[in-house]
């Protein structure tokens, strides 16, 4: 039996041009496609009232968390600085539920881009607001003017890491469209991959391997550089029913 990958959806906050609608919801298809591809079932996940999340962690095996807005400052104890992007209150409150309720039921978790930063901070950590402002050590570009496909920068990766177990390599070349990022890690979540400025590119599980995050975007890139697929592999060998 192939293994439910549910990802939670963003929202549109405009109008769609097909459908005349606001907050219409919607999940990256490179997201959709590398699950297909690496033998999972992929669904997508609206955001609901946040006390319906451990009743939604029993309709799937695994959990992606993908890109999305800013995560809201409140969640973490701060107000939000004048560089702060958009921000979304109601998907993060649901986030931050499911994500403790998929803890809870011991089932694994992969963060992409505002997944790491809201996973963080779910388990009790915080993020940069704005790397540029709040980050001394900030020398690189994260948010790249490439195409979203392209790698623009390269991460280190801890040797002996379940992500360096995953990707194969020592150093890694990604694509790059964030400006905040992990600050404060939580406790249970160690840090796998950094950039060469040491922002934080990836954590993942401190006592098993439920939770692995980064902060690229694979989703983008798998079909050009099949390593990047393995992410998605790797969730769905962790997601098989047992």
């Amino acid at each position: 039996m192939k293994p439910i990958i549910a990802i939670t959806a963003d929202i549109r906050v405009a109008a769609s041009e097909i459908i005349n609608e606001r907050r219409a919801d919607f999940a990256p298809r490179g997201a959709v496609d590398a699950v297909l591809a690496a033998g999972g079932l992929p669904i997508v996940l609206p955001y609901t009232a946040p006390e319906l999340a451990e009743e939604l962690v029993r309709t799937f095996n695994g959990l992606i968390i993908p890109g999305g807005p800013d995560v809201d400052p409140t969640f973490f104890g701060e107000e939000p600085i004048p560089e702060i992007g958009r921000t979304y209150y109601k998907r993060d409150a649901f986030e931050i539920a499911l994500i403790k309720a998929t803890i809870a039921a011991q089932k694994p978790i992969f963060g992409i881009c505002r997944g790491i930063q809201i996973i963080n901070v779910a388990m009790g950590g915080t993020v940069f607001q704005d790397l540029a402002i709040q980050d001394p050590t900030y020398r690189i570009r994260h948010a790249q003017a490439a195409p979203g496909e392209f790698p623009t920068h390269h991460v280190m990766i801890e040797p002996n890491s379940y992500v360096a177990s995953i990707l194969k390599t020592s150093r890694s070349y990604v694509n790059s469209r964030h400006h905040q990022a992990v600050r404060k890690v939580a406790v249970g979540l160690t840090v796998s991959a950094q950039s060469d400025d040491q922002v934080i590119e990836a954590v993942e599980s401190t006592q098993n391997s439920n939770i692995v995050a980064v902060q690229w975007h694979p989703e983008n890139m798998w079909q050009e550089f099949p390593e990047q697929l393995e992410f998605f592999k790797d969730l769905v060998h962790r997601s098989q029913p047992k």
